[in-house]
């Protein structure tokens, strides 16, 4: 996996917001042409896959404006300046669902949109749970549900799904869990 573009050419701001920049880049490709793109700069983020005592994984129901409507998540969230990305799941962990991880382990990272963003998520498996305060910020509206796994990976065929957790439950599936 290559790392981000940053830097690579000095884009026409189109617009900046709360959490990404949007700008049109002038780009030099690999065949000779320039063409223009419309690029979305984010942060990055970093998501985790809480496994309780029992086995079971702790996803997240979260309304979402984009999907109208609720999915069910793995819980995550956008790295703040300089965070490392194991420091933002388990504050992602603990502020979504009030459980802090004795443990992280690294499943991977994935690009989230690579046609017209930059944003890589970086994802993670937490164990040794144990009772945190959850802290929600204002726009999120969060249930907890405990799922088998099983159940979680039965799900990733349905209509449409969360990428990054289909990602994360299949990576974590793959893993020896004590």
């Amino acid at each position: 996996m290559s790392e981000k573009n940053e830097g690579k050419t000095d884009g026409i701001p189109v617009t900046r917001a709360k959490a990404i920049d949007v700008t049109t880049e002038i780009v030099d490709l690999p065949n000779g042409r320039r063409v223009e793109f419309d690029f979305v700069r984010h942060p990055g983020a970093a998501a985790v896959v809480p496994f309780l005592d029992d086995g079971r994984v702790l996803l997240i129901r979260q309304f979402r404006f984009a999907t109208g409507g609720e999915i069910m998540e793995v819980p995550a969230g956008k790295l703040d300046p300089g965070e490392a990305p194991e420091v933002c799941a388990a504050r992602e962990l603990e502020e979504e669902t009030g459980y802090r991880a004795g443990r992280l382990e690294r499943l991977g990272s994935i690009w989230t949109t690579p046609g017209f963003c930059d944003e890589i998520i970086h994802l993670y498996a937490a164990f040794d749970l144990t009772p945190a305060e959850q802290r929600l910020e204002p726009d999120e509206i969060i249930e907890l549900v405990p799922t088998p796994l099983d159940e979680a990976l039965d799900a990733l065929s349905g209509p449409v799904v969360d990428g990054k957790t289909a990602t994360a439950l299949l990576l974590a599936s793959r893993m020896n869990r004590p």
